[in-house]
């Protein structure tokens, strides 16, 4: 798929996952819809110990607990991306307290409505929610301290745009904590090529190397993985997209799938400009 196709299929399955309830999510990887007959939630973490938890803002998408080892302190300034229903909006909203600022941003107008929704019935009038695209914020520069993301870059084509935005919208001296899905080994074709699994934020993943590649190219210092979990697709899954031989094949493979949750920071002391494309 090109990218705007790309792009309008997950725009189209997240409109339908607006809809569901966290029961639905939790039992799809990531909520894709490639429903398991298993009763678990397969990548996202407990968030119901976390203070400023709302359940209904919570719908089973995340792979991570960014938000936890996200270093947000009082009167930060705060930025989401691919803020869903608003949960980790709102448990930086916590950390912040009422002098920060928290900025969701999502590129699907009905989870941005739901979002809005959820913060309104609480009265939280330091937490909004824009439209946008995380490869062009609509957010001017130097303006976060904190930048968290859960599970949302693995379904995003330019994943090296993306660390560029990053880069720009956060103050010198500001950091990221981002949880997503990365790979180690090939997935098998059909995998890599079924819409509902790059929607269920699995073949959209690239390699683990690769991915902190592209953080360390942006220009980011103090790289660090703060937490990783492997995880396993239950085989009802897999069955959809791989015959008995392909299935046994890939779980005798040495490929892995991992959550992992990525620390760095933007430098006090910003570098000299690259280039005529240079964004920092």
């Amino acid at each position: 798929m090109s990218d705007q196709a790309t792009k309008d299929m997950v725009r189209q399955k997240y409109t339908e996952i607006a809809a569901q309830d966290k029961d639905v999510n939790a039992a799809s990887c990531c909520g894709s819809g490639c429903c398991s007959s298993e009763v678990y939630n397969i990548m996202s973490d407990d968030y119901s110990q976390l203070e400023g938890y709302n359940p209904d803002a919570d719908l089973g998408l995340g792979c991570g607990l960014p938000t936890q080892f996200a270093q947000i302190k009082a009167g930060d300034t705060v930025i989401d991306l691919g803020s869903g229903a608003g949960n980790d909006c709102f448990i930086a909203r916590h950390e912040t307290g009422e002098t920060g600022k928290v900025i969701g941003i999502d590129f699907t107008p009905a989870m941005i409505e739901r979002a809005r929704q959820n913060a309104e019935t609480r009265g939280f009038n330091n937490v909004e929610f824009r439209q946008g695209d995380i490869e062009q914020m609509p957010v001017t520069a130097n303006v976060a301290d904190v930048v968290v993301s859960n599970c949302v870059l693995n379904l995003v084509p330019n994943k090296a745009g993306v660390f560029k935005e990053i880069y720009r919208v956060l103050k010198p001296g500001g950091h990221f904590s981002i949880s997503d899905i990365v790979l180690e080994g090939e997935l098998p074709q059909n995998l890599q090529q079924a819409a509902e699994m790059y929607a269920g934020c699995v073949a959209g993943a690239i390699q683990k190397d690769a991915y902190l590649g592209l953080i360390e190219n942006t220009g980011f210092t103090g790289i660090r993985i703060q937490k990783e979990k492997q995880i396993v697709i239950p085989d009802d899954i897999l069955s959809n997209y791989l015959n008995p031989g392909e299935l046994a094949l890939y779980k005798s493979s040495s490929t892995g799938i991992f959550s992992i949750t990525v620390y760095a920071e933007k430098s006090i002391q910003e570098k000299d400009c690259c280039g005529p494309d240079c964004c920092k």
